[in-house]
């Protein structure tokens, strides 16, 4: 997520440090450089421009000319304004009114507003312990509604009928109607995409909203269709009250065009950003996280989250007991990590989170993949319990036979032991330190390594 963009900002970034003291001139390269950067993410051209100066005036003051770090003093701006064009702080959803409370998601065709309905309901389910319907008033897309229908049921969510033969209108009057009586917290309603250029569609939607009267309307922007989704946002703006904004597609999004410009064009918060394909990849929008991922700095915090929200709690602390023990660390507890690591979004949505992975060379981030986890489960799998507990044991003759029984080379065992022995003095220090979250916690009080200020 924001690959590029990051990339280009380390680079401006280390340019600066590179001097000793700067000079106006300097400053103003480095912004000319900033200012390509975020043109080139297809960032708007308005905000381009009211960032640039914002960061100007701030970088331009003598505290900053006067730094004995002033590379460093100049990120701390740049930061802190990316917060500011991001929204500053996440914005929760105003749930606060007499049941059901009516979430309405509006945007362009193929922004992912189905997904995201599901995604929205399984967060409210699980965080905000919420009775949670869906009803989906897209009759012109075929299989929409048989979309949502799936959906709902996959994730135990309420789904309310409706049938491609209906109008929207009595679709949404009915699914009204229905969680009123029905006593559910929040009725999340799915519409159609459209076109911001078709009129008659759009009073379609205009008259949805006013029936649905909804205490929330989402516009879903697809992070990838930047400059476009931005346009399209300010449409909806017009023509809708629209009360916040979800991102989706974040991961697939290199550039940051539609992340960076749809607040300030819309001039409502971003409140969710989606991450992932899995019902449970949606999370709260966090401006100053996000700011930090685009400067190369990670995002530590949400890493320590996910660690704490989706690891199985119980067999790390048994695991952290053993290895304390001095019983150590087999090749059962490698695979048991392994499998952890794909819950949590697998080894890139990590790596992502990581401080300074934007600095590795690209022919090395682009070998990581989680295909190597299906791998490696393969090979544990293809060993005898015995193997598995004493890896010592696994001579020429075993690693032909377990390369055979898992489909791999012998280099691939080879390559699996090396990683295994590494694993094991990491999983030690780990264990000492209270685990990999507290050991995360302690990097410069929760922030990344490096984090300047």
């Amino acid at each position: 997520m924001f690959d590029t963009l990051s990339g280009k900002f380390n680079d401006i970034f280390t340019k600066l440090r590179g001097y000793g003291r700067l000079t106006e001139k300097n400053i103003n390269d480095g912004l000319r450089d900033i200012r390509m950067a975020l043109l080139e993410a297809d960032v708007s051209l308005p905000v381009v421009k009211t960032f640039i100066e914002d960061v100007r005036i701030r970088s331009l003051e003598k505290e900053v000319l006067s730094s004995l770090t002033p590379g460093q003093a100049i990120t701390k701006i740049v930061n802190e304004e990316l917060v500011t064009l991001l929204g500053k702080d996440n914005e929760p959803l105003k749930l606060n009114t007499r049941p059901p409370a009516v979430i309405f998601l509006a945007g362009l065709q193929g922004a992912g507003k189905t997904t995201t309905c599901a995604k929205l309901g399984v967060y409210l389910k699980e965080k905000e312990n919420k009775n949670v319907a869906l009803v989906s008033c897209d009759v012109y897309r075929p299989g929409a509604i048989k979309q949502l229908q799936v959906l709902a049921k996959e994730n135990n969510l309420a789904w309310l009928e409706s049938s491609e033969l209906d109008k929207p209108i009595e679709i949404a009057k009915n699914g009204l109607s229905i969680a009123k009586r029905k006593h559910f917290d929040i009725l999340i309603v799915d519409s159609a995409g459209r076109l911001h250029v078709d009129d008659m569609m759009m009073q379609e939607i205009k008259s949805l909203h006013s029936i649905l009267n909804p205490i929330e309307t989402l516009f879903i922007v697809d992070s990838m269709m930047g400059q476009d989704a931005v346009n399209a946002a300010a449409e909806f703006n017009n023509i809708l009250p629209l009360t916040g904004s979800i991102l989706t597609k974040a991961d697939g999004d290199a550039r940051g065009g539609a992340a960076l410009t749809v607040k300030y064009i819309t001039g409502k918060p971003i409140k969710f950003i989606g991450v992932g394909e899995r019902s449970e990849d949606l999370s709260l929008f966090n401006p100053d996280r996000i700011a930090s991922q685009i400067l190369g700095m990670g995002d530590v915090l949400t890493l320590i989250e996910d660690i704490e929200k989706k690891t199985d709690k119980e067999k790390s602390l048994k695991l952290s007991k053993k290895i304390k023990k001095g019983k150590g660390f087999n090749l059962d507890d490698f695979k048991d990590q392994i499998k952890q690591m794909s819950s949590m979004g697998g080894i890139s949505n990590i790596i992502d989170k990581l401080p300074g992975t934007n600095k590795l060379p690209r022919n090395i981030t682009s070998q990581i993949n989680d295909s190597e986890f299906v791998r490696l489960v393969a090979i544990i799998e293809s060993m005898t319990r015995k193997e598995r507990f004493n890896p010592k044991i696994i001579n020429g003759s075993r690693k032909k036979r377990i390369a055979f029984g898992s489909g791999t080379k012998v280099q691939d065992i080879n390559k699996l032991l090396k990683q295994f022995n590494h694993m094991q003095k990491m999983m030690k220090k780990f264990s000492n330190k209270g685990g990999l979250s507290n050991a995360l916690k302690g990097i410069n009080g929760g922030k990344p390594s490096g984090f300047p200020f």
